[in-house]
C-alpha cells in the first residue's frame, strides 16, 4: 500500500485556469499570430523574422506558425538568475522561483506626491534620488524601477540622470524603463563606466511595452536587439485598455495579450537563442467618461491568468504594477493594493515591479509606498502558510498543559516574544482607552508621520552617496553624443 506524504506546511494558493482551459487560451493565441499576424514597424526586426521559414511577411504584417511559437517556448530560459550591484544573487524568476513574489517600486511617474499635503508638484531629479533610497530601505521592496520622470532635466540626458541617480541610491535590481531610443546604448555604457561588466551578473533589466493591439513598434524592437546583444534580460509586458486596445471580454483580452507576449518571445529567441526575457500584462479597465484607464477586480483576475500561463511555458513572468486608483494612501488606494499584493502572494505571479503610484502611475507618493510596504509583508505571512510538523503541532505541550491550562509561559510562547520584538508595524497597539486618552489619532496621521521619519532617513543617506553623482554627471556632460 502506497503511503502518501502530506506537506508539513499548509499553504493558501489560488488556480484559475485549469489545465484544459490553459490549452485552449495557447490555440486562441496561436490561431491570432497565424491568422491576424503583428505589425511590425522597424524594416531590421522584420529582417529577424525572415530568418524562420514559419514566418509570412506582408507589408508590415508578420504571421508567426505555431511551431515557431512553440520552438520559442522552448528554447528561452525558464529561470532568470538576478543579482544586486554587489554582486550577490538577489533572487531567481521563473521555475527555480518557487511561491515567492518579488516586489519593486516606480514606475514613469510624471508627479510626485507630498507626504504632508498630498499636493502634486512635477517630478524631480532630487525625488528620484530621495525616493529611490526609500525603496532602498523598506524592507518588502526587492527592486526599483524607474519611479518618475524628472522634469528638471534636457530631455536627451533624462534617461542618463535618471539611470545614474538610481544607481547611486540603491544596491537592489533595477528595472530600466528608458523613454530616448538612442539612449539605451549610452545607458549601457554609463553603467559599464561606473560599476564594470553589467552583463556577467545583471543588476538591471531594461523594461519594454509593445504596443497594443499587436503592434511591436520599432523603438521597442531596436531596444530589445541593443539588450540582448549586450547579454542582459529584458522585461517584456503589454499594456491595455480593455474594452478599448483590447476586447471588453476577459477571455478575448487575455487571448490578445498573450499572443502579443508570444510574438515578443519568438522575436527575442530570433535574435538570439536562449536570450532571458520575463514576460508579463498589464490590464486596465477603459472608463468611458474619463477617456482613462482603472483597475478593477478583471484586472487582477486577467493578471493570475497571464502568471498561469508563464507558468505553463515555464517563462519568467512579472505581473500587474501595484499602482492604484487612489488619490494618496487613501481608501480607494488600499483596497487595489490589498487585492493585488493578495493575490499575486498566492497566485503564480512572479514579480510585481511597479508598486507605489496612485492616480494610475500618475503620482509617485511615498506615503502609499510604506503603505504598500506594510501590505505587502501582511500578504506574505499570509501566502507562507502554517506548519502541521510535529514539532509545530506539539501534543506533548498539549498534553502537560491539560484541561483549563494556559500556554503563557509555555516554550512555543516564549519563543515567539523574540518575533514580536522584530516586528516593525507602523501603528502602536492601542486599545480603547489609550485610543481616547492619546487624543483618537488616525491611523493615516500615523502613516504619514511614520513616512515623513523615514523620507527624512532617506534623504541623508542619500547625500552619502554625491561621489558616485559627481562622477556620473561628469561622464554624462562629457559625452558628446548626448549635446
Amino acid at each position: 500500500m502506497k503511503v502518501l506524504k502530506i506537506p508539513e506546511i499548509a499553504k493558501p494558493r489560488i488556480q484559475l485556469l485549469t489545465s484544459e482551459q490553459i490549452d485552449k487560451i495557447h490555440l486562441y493565441s496561436i490561431k491570432i499570430l497565424e491568422k491576424t499576424g503583428i505589425k511590425v514597424e522597424s524594416k531590421t526586426a522584420r529582417q529577424i523574422f525572415k530568418k524562420s521559414k514559419a514566418v509570412k511577411i506582408k507589408d508590415e504584417i508578420v504571421y508567426i506558425q505555431g511551431e515557431l511559437i512553440n520552438h520559442a517556448i522552448k528554447k528561452a530560459p525558464s529561470s532568470i538568475e538576478i543579482f544586486n550591484k554587489n554582486g550577490d544573487r538577489a533572487f531567481h524568476l521563473g521555475k527555480k522561483q518557487e511561491d515567492e513574489t518579488y516586489f519593486g517600486i516606480g514606475v514613469t511617474n510624471t508627479y510626485f506626491q507630498d507626504i504632508k499635503s498630498s499636493q502634486v508638484v512635477p517630478f524631480t531629479r532630487n525625488h528620484m534620488q530621495y525616493s529611490t533610497k526609500l525603496g532602498d530601505l523598506l524592507n518588502n521592496y526587492d527592486m526599483v524601477s524607474t519611479i518618475g520622470i524628472p522634469s528638471d532635466v534636457f530631455a536627451e540626458k533624462l534617461d542618463m540622470y535618471s539611470v545614474l541617480d538610481m544607481y547611486a541610491n540603491t544596491s537592489k535590481p533595477l528595472v530600466l524603463l528608458i523613454l530616448k531610443d538612442k539612449n539605451i546604448n549610452n545607458v549601457f555604457e554609463m553603467l559599464s563606466f561606473l560599476h564594470g561588466d553589467i552583463s556577467e551578473k545583471p543588476f538591471c533589466i531594461p523594461y519594454f511595452n509593445p504596443i497594443t493591439p499587436l503592434v511591436l513598434n520599432k523603438s521597442i524592437s531596436d531596444k530589445m536587439i541593443s539588450t540582448i546583444n549586450y547579454n542582459l534580460p529584458i522585461m517584456y509586458s503589454n499594456y491595455s485598455m480593455y474594452g478599448a486596445t483590447s476586447p471588453a471580454t476577459e477571455g478575448g483580452s487575455l487571448a490578445l495579450l498573450n499572443a502579443e507576449l508570444l510574438a515578443g518571445l519568438v522575436f527575442s529567441q530570433l535574435i538570439k537563442e536562449g536570450s532571458g526575457i520575463i514576460l508579463g500584462s498589464l490590464p486596465a479597465a477603459f472608463n468611458m467618461r474619463t477617456m482613462g484607464s482603472y483597475y478593477t477586480s478583471s484586472s487582477y483576475l486577467l493578471n493570475l491568468a497571464c502568471a498561469e500561463m508563464m507558468s505553463y511555458y515555464e517563462i519568467p513572468h512579472c505581473g500587474t504594477s501595484g499602482s492604484s486608483n487612489g488619490w494618496g494612501a487613501d481608501l480607494l488606494a488600499s483596497g487595489d493594493l490589498w487585492q493585488n499584493h493578495l493575490s499575486s502572494c498566492i497566485g503564480k505571479v512572479g514579480c510585481a515591479p511597479f508598486v507605489g503610484g496612485n492616480f494610475d502611475s500618475m503620482a509617485f507618493s511615498p506615503v502609499n509606498t510604506v503603505l504598500s510596504n506594510h501590505i505587502i509583508g501582511e500578504a506574505k505571512k499570509f501566502a507562507n502558510g502554517f506548519s502541521l510538523s510535529e514539532k509545530a503541532v506539539n501534543t506533548d505541550e498539549i498534553n502537560q498543559v491539560g484541561h483549563a491550562g494556559n500556554y503563557l509561559t509555555s516554550e512555543d510562547t516564549l519563543a515567539s516574544l523574540s518575533d514580536l520584538k522584530k516586528a516593525n508595524t507602523i501603528w502602536p497597539s492601542l486599545d480603547l482607552n489609550s485610543w481616547r486618552e492619546q487624543g483618537m489619532p488616525k491611523a493615516d496621521k500615523i502613516l504619514v508621520d511614520f513616512t515623513e521619519d523615514l523620507f527624512d532617513k532617506a534623504k541623508k543617506l542619500s547625500g552619502e552617496n554625491i561621489d558616485i553623482i559627481k562622477k556620473g554627471e561628469d561622464y554624462i556632460n562629457n559625452n558628446p553624443t548626448l549635446s
